[in-house]
């Protein structure tokens, strides 16, 4: 009983934590009405001066509550951020092959293909911006005729999105060549993910793999790019192993520091933990346009990785960071005791834990704690 109550509790909070809205919205480019859904993370609310990466997921029928369901737990745990995400009906009239209609003879868009194109680019992302707060870090996402469809926008001299979820892509023609050859070129950060499986359209999978071949030849490390082949997996159910192994691929700079990060990363490093802490959260802010707080478990993971490597004088860095950090909090001060302590400087390390004492809690630092760490200091 208790484990179905804690997940049927898991499972409501993880329905609060979005809301989802149906909108038509005119299309000049279109000249239609077109039904659109918007998911908002709890948080939007809440927190009316933050700004959220955009997910575009085309196929919006079937891949929006996906998509949805995988960054609401995700964002639950912490360890996929809150994304704002808008999914394209396509399915209502059949629209679908329409919208992403392409000329046999070039490969690219027809006259109503590049109509659709024009659409996302240039009218759908232009209101979510207008009407909602979007950070710069834009994604894209289908499959099958859209996964294709998609990649059209990395063709543009500037592409408009950051990243691409192409999903079992039936490709037009020749972008097996084209879209490895535009990573040879693009200089600008680009997240590519493309999958297939051992039961997809056989007649497809020859041409996504020799994509993935090519695509492979780029070692460029602005190009961030995975691709999977799921085995047991179809056309169909590809899409749920597609989507966490995608998101988490984009976003594996936001989790916090695992185990796994600190045992094969930080701790074998002979220096710079520090570093390492203030670079993870510049990659975070530079390459995914996030600006957050560094976590207090991440502090803990240098604060840990400083210890075992007898690297005491990184403490008094840390104690810098921290202050800008949590400026009102113990954490900087408890670092700089840390420091004084470690190195020998007893009556400075009495002081520091004293002045913590005065500052406000933080994660499991207690005013007890510090006067603790102080009395024992005297004692010695």
């Amino acid at each position: 009983m208790k484990k179905i109550a804690f997940l049927l509790c898991l499972f409501s909070t993880l329905l609060s934590y979005s809301q989802k809205i149906i909108e038509e919205v005119f299309s000049p480019k279109l000249n239609e009405n077109r039904e659109i859904t918007i998911g908002l993370p709890a948080s939007y609310i809440t927190n009316p001066n933050k700004k959220y990466p955009l997910l575009v997921v085309l196929d919006g029928d079937y891949l929006f509550d996906p998509f949805q369901g995988a960054l609401n737990y995700g964002a639950y745990w912490d360890d996929l951020p809150e994304v704002i995400i808008v999914g394209i009906t396509q399915n209502k009239n059949n629209e679908r092959q329409t919208d992403c209609a392409v000329d046999q003879t070039t490969g690219l868009p027809d006259e109503k293909g590049n109509k659709f194109f024009e659409f996302i680019g240039m009218e759908l992302v232009s209101y979510m911006e207008k009407k909602y707060r979007i950070a710069p870090f834009k994604i894209i996402a289908g499959h099958d005729f859209t996964a294709g469809f998609l990649n059209f926008y990395l063709y543009k001299e500037r592409p408009l999105f950051d990243a691409y979820i192409s999903m079992s892509p039936e490709l037009p023609v020749a972008m097996e060549k084209n879209i490895p050859d535009r990573f040879a070129v693009l200089e600008q950060p680009i997240y590519y993910y493309q999958s297939t499986a051992d039961g997809d359209v056989k007649k497809m999978q020859t041409r996504i793999r020799e994509l993935d071949a090519a695509a492979k030849t780029i070692n460029k490390p602005n190009i961030n790019y995975r691709f999977d082949e799921f085995k047991g997996a179809s056309h169909y159910s590809l899409v749920l192993h597609s989507i966490p192994n995608a998101l988490y691929q984009f976003f594996a700079v936001y989790q916090p520091i695992s185990t796994a990060e600190f045992l094969e990363k930080i701790v074998v490093l002979p220096s710079g933990y520090v570093d390492y802490l203030t670079n993870k959260y510049d990659v975070l802010e530079k390459s995914l346009n996030i600006k957050m707080p560094m976590r207090i478990n991440d502090f803990k993971a240098i604060e840990a990785a400083i210890l075992k490597n007898n690297a005491f004088d990184e403490f008094d860095k840390l104690s810098d960071v921290s202050k800008k950090q949590y400026p009102k909090s113990m954490l900087s001060d408890y670092h700089k005791a840390m420091f004084y302590e470690k190195t020998g400087d007893i009556k400075k390390a009495i002081k520091a834990y004293q002045s913590a004492f005065q500052k406000e809690e933080i994660g499991d630092l207690t005013k007890d704690m510090m006067l603790d760490k102080a009395d024992e200091l005297k004692n010695q």
